[in-house]
């Protein structure tokens, strides 16, 4: 293709904004390590959204200055924006090309567990920073044994509201509503949405899809020395009974229930792009074409 379309189509690939509002222990520092690997190579600007103590809601007037930023900030483009930020909806602000949403989830126990140890005793990406929970050594199977706040059902509520996004009922825990809509937007709003688990399907998939940021996102996600998972320290698994007994929450039901929504969207995806071909797998070709094109050119 050439000409004025070719032109076309290269102008939409330089003005391309992918958002990644990242949940947090979700793998988020590794994948987003790969975008930063790739973005000189592959020719776009990364930028991390810190927000004020972490806070994922933004006021209603960051919402404004976030939206007219992404779209209005040409320097940047092609972008790659991260951080833990909860969905926005661009279109209530009359923006007629609305970003690109991708993220990952993690199943909730084990997400919780990972933030649990994290916040007590750091990672292997920046082992010497002081961690707001530090010197408690309390196991995550005493703190569920002694109820502790920590642990409780009710901080397995993050990543329904992180998809949900910016609307009070979104953040009310155990909100039937609150589901539904991340459901919603995780089918209608989200470009991919991977698993922690099947963190390099996920990358396999956004290289073949989307390769003007992710070309070569594979190769270093299974060589590269920061693209490994980041590893919490002193992590100890739950017994048996400390997750049967999270299990028995109406809040794990639910957070599990999405999580379920989310891995079966997302194996769907990978079965209709990709083949398994001695225990390896491989992206399909272009499967379509166009014939019987009238009226015919001279």
């Amino acid at each position: 293709m050439d000409g004025p379309r070719q032109d076309a189509a290269l102008d939409e690939e330089e003005d391309m904004v992918i958002i990644y509002n990242r949940v947090p222990k979700t793998a988020s520092t590794s994948f987003t390590n790969i975008a930063y690997d790739l973005c000189a190579k592959n020719k776009y600007h990364v930028l991390h959204i810190n927000t004020t103590k972490n806070n994922p809601v933004m006021s209603l007037q960051d919402q404004v200055r976030f939206v007219k930023n992404i779209t209005s900030w040409k320097e940047m483009k092609p972008g790659f924006y991260h951080g833990h930020v909860s969905y926005l909806d661009f279109a209530k602000f009359g923006v007629k090309k609305k970003p690109i949403y991708i993220n990952v989830i993690r199943d909730p126990i084990e997400r919780l567990v990972s933030y649990y140890y994290f916040l007590r005793f750091g990672d292997d990406y920046r082992p010497g920073l002081r961690r707001r929970k530090q010197g408690d050594k309390k196991t995550f199977d005493e703190c569920v044994a002694e109820g502790g706040s920590d642990c409780a059902p009710e901080k397995l509520w993050l990543q329904i509201p992180f998809f949900c996004g910016h609307s009070s009922e979104c953040w009310n825990v155990g909100s039937r509503w609150a589901m539904d809509q991340a459901k919603y937007n995780l089918i209608n709003e989200y470009f991919l949405v991977g698993v922690t688990e099947e963190l390099e399907d996920f990358i396999m998939l956004l290289e073949a899809a989307l390769p003007r940021f992710f070309r070569g996102a594979t190769e270093l996600y299974r060589t590269g020395k920061k693209s490994h998972l980041r590893k919490t320290t002193e992590k100890k698994l739950p017994t048996k009974q400390t997750i049967a007994k999270l299990q028995q929450s109406d809040i794990w039901k639910m957070e599990n229930e999405f999580y379920e929504f989310a891995l079966e969207q997302f194996q769907f995806i990978r079965a209709h792009a990709v083949r398994e071909k001695d225990g390896d797998l491989y992206i399909l070709a272009q499967n379509f074409f166009y014939e019987k094109i009238y009226p015919k050119s001279n």
